[in-house]
């Protein structure tokens, strides 16, 4: 009978602490302990973000490196992948075809214009600076190779001086484009040595002048602080996001905004220009081309601050794309088309009707 009860308080005993004590936390969780508590007594708490525990009833969750997330489990760290705009994906095959393209494009209207070269049309705007021009164009084309596939430092500080560089070689080229129309026919024809000087200079110290002044901006940009690689583990989850950092943010709108007044300067001049005579007039053309200019890098910059990450590389290389196309489209389009679809245009008997025309109803 002793034996019994001795049994019965042992058994008793047992269900006693069964109901007083906690389930194991598992894999994910960690032991909480509330004060007053017993020792054999505790809550199960999920681990906080990021951070995982792999074994059982553990006190304390282990933070995951910075190149690894929690799993949903929160039993294990997996690593990030790696996100950049690449050619393999469909954004930036899209963007490098399309780049290609243009580039293609240009080269294909450069053709036309030297093989044309000796006709009314392309001798009437100044064949040297139409050449830079669209050379300079065909290399603003390809610039945003640069942008896609895995950035490095030097790809980074390549990406600054080459955008820079090259749109101001373009933009300059405009401008001096501009320029010269309106000293051909705003300096009287008595005055004609003076006039071949002025149009001449323009044309042989415009570009390099702005271009070294660009070159000079970018050069102190560097100096102060140079673009990098920027790896950023935190904006996305489970991403580790690899992209250029400018620098300093305000060594790069120098840079555009060098571009900006050389644009402006040259929307100015052609829009006060664009009645002279059509025939030889470019003016309205140029005035259209650097709207376009404008009206793309003006828009620019609310979107570039408004995304992240491949997105913002893929707004500055649409950007780059479609102020390129603006120069191309506005200026050499219509020259083209007349070149080769409307050849009785590209006489100097017409030039000369065009002009008496003018001269009539001004």
């Amino acid at each position: 009978m002793a034996i019994k009860n001795t049994g019965t308080h042992i058994s008793l005993a047992i269900e006693m602490l069964t109901s007083v004590c906690s389930a194991d936390c598992g894999p994910g969780f960690r032991k909480f302990r509330k004060e007053g508590m017993a020792s054999c007594c505790f809550h199960c708490k999920p681990c906080p973000e990021n951070e995982i525990s792999n074994e059982t009833n553990v006190d304390f969750c282990v933070q995951c490196p910075e190149d690894q997330y929690a799993s949903t489990e929160q039993n294990r760290c997996i690593h990030k992948a790696v996100v950049f705009l690449s050619y393999e994906e469909p954004l930036g095959m899209a963007l490098s075809l399309i780049s290609l393209c243009f580039s293609a494009l240009t080269t294909l209207v450069l053709g036309v214009i030297v093989k044309h070269h000796s006709t009314p049309i392309v001798k009437a705007n100044n064949r040297t600076l139409t050449h830079i021009l669209l050379i300079s164009l065909i290399f603003c084309f390809l610039c945003p190779l640069l942008f896609i596939g895995h950035p490095n430092s030097a790809i980074c500080i390549l990406q600054q001086i080459t955008f820079g560089v090259l749109f101001t070689v373009s933009v300059s080229t405009v401008l001096a484009k501009t320029i010269t129309v309106v000293l051909a026919f705003k300096v009287t024809a008595s005055r004609r040595m003076m006039k071949y000087f002025l149009v001449s200079q323009v044309s042989n110290y415009i570009i390099p002048i702005c271009t070294l002044i660009q070159v000079i901006v970018c050069a102190l940009c560097l100096g102060a602080s140079p673009p990098s690689v920027d790896i950023d583990a935190r904006s996305e989850h489970g991403h580790i996001i690899v992209v250029c950092n400018k620098g300093s943010v305000t060594a790069f709108y120098c840079v555009l905004g060098y571009l900006a007044s050389l644009a402006f300067g040259s929307f100015t001049l052609a829009f006060f220009s664009r009645n002279l005579p059509a025939a030889f007039n470019e003016a309205k053309s140029i005035t259209f081309s650097m709207l376009v200019f404008c009206s793309v890098w003006v828009t620019f910059i609310p979107v570039y601050h408004s995304t992240k990450g491949k997105v913002t590389v893929a707004v500055e290389i649409f950007c780059t794309l479609a102020s390129s196309a603006g120069m191309l489209g506005c200026i050499f389009v219509p020259k083209c088309y007349t070149i080769l679809f409307r050849p009785d245009q590209n006489s100097l008997e017409m030039i000369r009707v065009k002009s008496s025309s003018h001269a009539h109803i001004s």
